[in-house]
């Protein structure tokens, strides 16, 4: 008797039928998760100027607007560039505020507000967070090169000679103890 002639025909069809569902929800959850690391920097600062609103600035454009101009203000690194792209800095080439600020004075969602300033400008969604490193639990054979080349960049060292990932990992250990303050 073969495995599946054990199980009459309702039974195989729910047993596809939940091995469907369970499919089915690995591929949403995982384009759930691409969806939100997409945008990151626009979701976090969008999030965090809709967190700083009144009730009553929320459905005013022009009032989401001069905040989110305070907020770009004090902006650094990647929300900073984040400002620059859709307009909210002084020197800013573009200006497309007005479509941030619209769609979330009608109660937008964020991602959904990224996805529109996205479809004007591609490289708004492009920024990512800078990822800290904990040098005490670091294991750096797992870092790429390139994150390693930051480290190195962000301590105004070189690596002369360098060429392979051992290399690299050596000049950061040797350099370590000099950057890297060990508390008690």
């Amino acid at each position: 008797m073969k495995p599946m002639q054990m199980y009459s025909s309702s039974s195989r069809s729910y047993f596809s039928l939940v091995a469907s569902f369970i499919l089915a929800s690995i591929v949403i959850e995982s384009a759930v998760a691409a969806k939100t690391d997409k945008c990151e920097v626009c979701v976090g600062v969008l999030t965090r100027l809709q967190n700083s609103l009144t009730d009553s600035e929320k459905s005013d454009p022009a009032a989401i607007e001069r905040k989110f101009k305070e907020l770009c203000l004090d902006s650094k690194k990647a929300e900073n560039r984040f400002c620059y792209y859709i307009g909210g800095l002084e020197e800013s080439a573009t200006k497309i505020v007005p479509e941030m600020s619209k769609p979330l004075s009608w109660g937008l969602p964020v991602e959904k507000v990224c996805e529109r300033l996205e479809k004007k400008d591609s490289q708004v969604c492009e920024l990512r967070y800078e990822k800290t490193i904990d040098f005490k639990t670091v294991d750096f054979k797992k870092l790429r090169v390139r994150d390693l080349k930051k480290i190195l960049s962000d301590w105004d060292e070189s690596c002369d000679g360098c060429i392979e990932k051992a290399d690299f990992i050596k000049r950061i250990e040797e350099l370590k103890p000099k950057y890297v303050r060990e508390e008690l």
